[in-house]
């Protein structure tokens, strides 16, 4: 495993201890999350995070256990930290950490105060929303701990204030049910009672959302200390709220025991691949309808595109191709006139997207060709057979394949239905109306791959033969532009602005086109940054080079400059076609492992210089295709 770890410079700064966040996922959708300083820099930050019926429901719990150390002197010193709504910091117990490391992927903190040290370890119990958190007195003592509870009940997006009523909170055996939701358990809880206002969120402020919140202060547990090896434990977890998980202690040995597991099953080949293979994991999710992806956290729920462009990195580099295989069948059954579902964070199911469809036959194609399993070839070839069908005929937001020249358009105005998909008042950033270079290398590849999977199970392709003939002809004569370059969009008008997704047409396990040397040189110099390649050109009209601000900002540079990473590996796979190896690509972005998201990959980075991570620090298809790239290395 790539080692995370520091020391009291980085986490006694809130500088730099504040953009580095752990994730701990309890394999439903739910997580504890925070920073290395412990300061709670978001309003998605908390110890329980609680998923609902699907990963995008969201609840915060337990929001924070702050120690508070009284010393034999009788010196009393609190160890948590927290901002203010007017910027005050306190207490400040970030300058008595001693060091932060990630342990088989779990945070561990260490506190000096003089001679006596205090470790808190944490972990969740897989598959069940429930945390543990555990302090062990290292050095010196005796101390006597108390261990205030910090707890809210409120959708992760949202503040809860002092105007709404106070949380119900309810005193039971070693411990208090905060709202019926949760419960809290450990060593000598006294109840207490008292709103800690106008808690600030650094990060909130920055994105130009409501930066503040209040917490309802539920009580303390209490604890003697007296040598080396003492512990105090404490457990919060929601449903079942009468069946105890085991203890605190054993939580945190089994769940790294289950983390060395998951690394060894996906037999990863260096410590940046062990790494990914355990941020991976984070990823994939069981639900009540079964295995699913969130795309990414904090923020993020289920999104079929995310989903099936991550399908091979998260699955078939991972050895969980019997998951995958239900995953697949699970989505295949919300196809709807050729269109797959995007159930995206909305509560509703919505048909939105051209490439989410083409990414799910390119998922299934993999799948077969990895596995060999021809069985669920068969399963799912008339669904795939009514999928090209459907675009062949027209579907949703005028998707079809052109009768002219069998390339796939797609576009009504209002709709983004591409990847490039951001909108600021209601209008699209990058429209991309048209045939686009990446859903016409899908739709070929897709073809393709239904081609293969008929012939395998020894069955008739239908229409897709002949589909593909002609879209395969139809992408080499009207993409190609100048210096072996493909344009971005046809027919749209045609649009030349210089975007990496023509990386596609060349990538792809069935690509239409093979890349020139020339080509693949010019989109280096243009996009490639140590993260991944920009989105759009610098110097081309509309590009912005910086992702922050309000969300109308970061909209608009979301695609026009902005660093993706997941794109590395269409970049990496293009050059491998040329026999071209791409190792310094996926090394130069090992670095970014203990920079942001820790021991995982971000959503985006700004597109100028020094790339500073954005977007989310823990996503789905970032770590995806960089694992995926690097198992085929």
């Amino acid at each position: 495993m790539h080692r995370v770890a520091f020391g009291a410079q980085v986490c006694g700064d809130l500088g730099e201890g504040s953009v580095r966040e752990w994730l701990v996922p309890d394999g439903r959708g739910g997580y504890a999350m925070g920073t290395v300083s412990g300061l709670r820099t978001r309003r998605y930050h908390g110890l329980l995070v609680v998923a609902g019926k699907t990963p995008s429901l969201r609840y915060l719990g337990l929001a924070s256990l702050d120690p508070v150390v009284t010393l034999a002197s009788g010196t009393v010193v609190r160890l948590g930290t927290h901002e203010w709504a007017d910027g005050t910091v306190a207490p400040a117990g970030h300058r008595f950490l001693s060091g932060f490391e990630l342990v088989d992927g779990l945070p561990r903190w260490r506190w000096r105060i003089g001679d006596v040290v205090l470790e808190r370890e944490l972990a969740m119990v897989h598959g069940r929303s429930s945390v543990a958190v555990v302090h062990r007195l290292l050095t010196g003592g005796p101390v006597s701990l108390r261990l205030e509870a910090l707890c809210t009940w409120r959708d992760v997006h949202a503040e809860r204030t002092a105007g709404s009523a106070e949380p119900e909170v309810t005193e039971v055996a070693g411990g208090c049910v905060v709202e019926g939701a949760y419960r809290l358990r450990g060593p000598d809880f006294r109840g207490a009672g008292a709103w800690f206002r106008g808690v600030r969120h650094r990060e909130e402020a920055a994105r130009g959302l409501t930066p503040t919140e209040d917490l309802w202060y539920a009580g303390s547990f209490h604890a003697e200390l007296r040598q080396a090896g003492d512990t105090a434990s404490v457990s919060a977890w929601a449903e079942d709220l009468d069946v105890v998980p085991e203890p605190a202690a054993a939580v945190v040995s089994s769940a790294r025991t289950r983390n060395r597991a998951v690394v060894a099953a996906a037999a990863p080949g260096g410590e940046a691949q062990a790494t990914l293979a355990l941020a991976a994991d984070a990823f994939v999710v069981e639900t009540a309808t079964g295995p699913d992806v969130v795309a990414g956290y904090p923020w993020f729920g289920a999104w079929s595109r995310d989903t099936m462009l991550s399908y091979e990195g998260l699955f078939l580099s991972t050895n969980r191709a019997e998951q995958g295989r239900r995953l697949l069948l699970g989505y295949a059954a919300t196809l709807s006139e050729g269109m797959l579902a995007n159930t995206a964070d909305t509560g509703s199911v919505e048909y939105n997207t051209v490439d989410g469809t083409l990414w799910f036959l390119h998922a299934v194609g993999r799948h077969v060709a990895v596995t060999g399993d021809n069985d669920l070839a068969a399963e799912l070839l008339p669904a795939l057979r009514d999928v090209i069908g459907a675009h062949l005929a027209g579907t949703r937001y005028g998707i079809q394949a052109d009768p002219a020249d069998g390339l796939l358009r797609q576009g009504v105005p209002g709709a983004a239905l591409t990847w490039m998909d951001a909108r600021v008042d209601g209008e699209p950033v990058t429209p991309r109306t048209g045939k686009p270079v990446e859903v016409n290398a899908l739709w070929i590849n897709g073809l393709a791959m239904m081609i293969r999977l008929a012939w395998q199970v020894g069955a008739g392709a239908g229409q897709a033969a002949l589909a593909h003939s002609a879209a395969l002809t139809s992408f080499a004569r009207r993409f190609p532009a100048k210096a072996g370059l493909l344009h971005d969009v046809v027919d749209g008008p045609d649009d030349d602005v210089l975007r990496p997704n023509q990386l596609l047409a060349w990538s792809l396990p069935y690509a239409p086109l093979r890349p020139s040397p020339g080509a693949l040189q010019i989109i280096g110099a243009a996009l490639m940054t140590p993260l991944g390649p920009r989105s759009q050109a610098p110097g081309t009209p509309g590009y912005h080079g910086s992702h922050g601000g309000p969300q109308a900002s970061r909209d608009r540079a979301y695609h026009t400059g902005t660093v993706w990473p997941w794109l590395t590996g269409p970049y990496v796979e293009a050059w491998r076609r040329l026999g071209v190896s791409a190792e310094q690509t996926l090394s130069d972005a090992d670095g970014h492992l203990g920079e942001y998201g820790l021991g995982s990959v971000s959503e985006t980075a700004d597109g100028e210089a020094p790339h500073g991570a954005t977007g989310c620090p823990f996503q789905a298809w970032s770590v995806a295709e960089s694992l995926r790239v690097r198992r085929l290395s």
